[in-house]
């Protein structure tokens, strides 16, 4: 009986701790249950977020790269806008630089524009002294300059004057009969009055701030204007006093020996600076060289030879202006000088008998 009793103990004890476990597991099966749910449904939501972080984080990334992208081409429209800038600052400055140019250009132009009126003032009160403006009166009428195209130019200006023999006359015979005149008869011979009224005319036409030298030629070259030591020297214009003195002693000078062209253009040649413009004014060509004819009697052709002989003495570039006074018996000067005329880009003049 008592080893029944401790059994049903035993067993009311076991069945009691049973029923406990099973009380207590199903409860905490029941919280497991309720704990479970709670981190689903936080966990639903922390993804839900998560997505819901992508999206906004895409959206984002989207937006900044659009951003960029304005701001790349925003600095592209910066850049261009500050080459833009830079070109018209240049274009600004350039411009400036050929304002200031013109400004200064302008102020030089007014200056010499002063400068003219004030020549062109005094030139017309020289007009009122000495007779249009020139430095010698000449007789006669019409524009003889315009008629002839024969202009007087140049900083400085050669005229030189053939006084060989020949220069008495046209015709052989008559120069013959003249050279055995007196000086004072051969200074009144037509051809020579002719040439020494050729040359006022030229001297007359002379620019009043140029320089000149007047010379003769035969067998030997001589200055009249300025110095007489036997070089070619530039005289100032000036008001004229010059130009008359040398005229004078022009008009003391007898025509006589033979005329060498040669000496004349070597004399040219040695010229500082050398002349502008050359008016020479002769009656035919050469009859001899840097050194006296052998014979006194000479050939066309030889004399064209010693023409030739001098135009390569002549230096290039200096025009040179003819005014032939032909001779019987010499039929080439005519076409040899305004050859010389035409290549050095001077005029040539055969006057009539009534010229200047």
């Amino acid at each position: 009986m008592s080893s029944l009793a401790f059994l049903d103990v035993m067993s009311c004890g076991f069945g009691a701790v049973v029923l406990i476990f099973l009380i207590l597991n199903h409860t905490a099966q029941e919280d497991g249950k309720l704990v479970n749910q709670d981190m689903l449904a936080e966990l639903r939501m922390l993804d839900y977020e998560v997505q819901r972080g992508e999206e906004e984080l895409a959206q984002l990334v989207t937006r900044m790269d659009v951003t960029q992208r304005r701001i790349d081409e925003t600095d592209r429209k910066i850049k261009a806008d500050r080459e833009q800038l830079t070109k018209q600052n240049q274009s600004l400055e350039t411009a400036k630089e050929t304002s200031e140019a013109r400004e200064d250009s302008l102020a030089k132009l007014q200056t010499d524009i002063d400068a003219m009126q004030k020549e062109v003032k005094r030139r017309q009160a020289a007009e009122v002294s000495n007779d249009g403006g020139r430095i010698l009166q000449i007789q006669g009428q019409g524009n003889r300059q315009y008629l002839t195209g024969m202009r007087i130019g140049g900083r400085n200006i050669l005229i030189a004057v053939d006084v060989s023999a020949s220069m008495l006359d046209a015709s052989i015979v008559n120069v013959l009969r003249r050279r055995a005149q007196s000086d004072a008869a051969k200074r009144q011979a037509p051809k020579w009055t002719r040439a020494l009224r050729t040359v006022d005319w030229l001297a007359a036409q002379l620019p009043l701030d140029s320089s000149f030298q007047l010379v003769t030629f035969n067998n030997v070259v001589t200055p009249l204007a300025g110095a007489t030591s036997g070089t070619l020297e530039w005289t100032p214009v000036g008001d004229g006093r010059a130009v008359r003195d040398s005229l004078e002693k022009l008009r003391m000078v007898v025509p006589n020996e033979g005329n060498s062209l040669e000496k004349l253009f070597l004399a040219i040649r040695n010229m500082v600076p050398m002349p502008d413009n050359v008016y020479l004014i002769t009656d035919s060509l050469p009859t001899q060289g840097t050194s006296s004819p052998r014979n006194a009697l000479i050939a066309g052709k030889d004399r064209l030879e010693l023409f030739a002989d001098a135009r390569r003495q002549l230096p290039n570039n200096i025009p040179v202006n003819v005014i032939l006074f032909p001779m019987e018996g010499d039929p080439f000067a005519a076409g040899a000088f305004w050859n010389l005329a035409r290549t050095s880009g001077g005029s040539f003049l055969a006057p009539s008998r009534d010229w200047p």
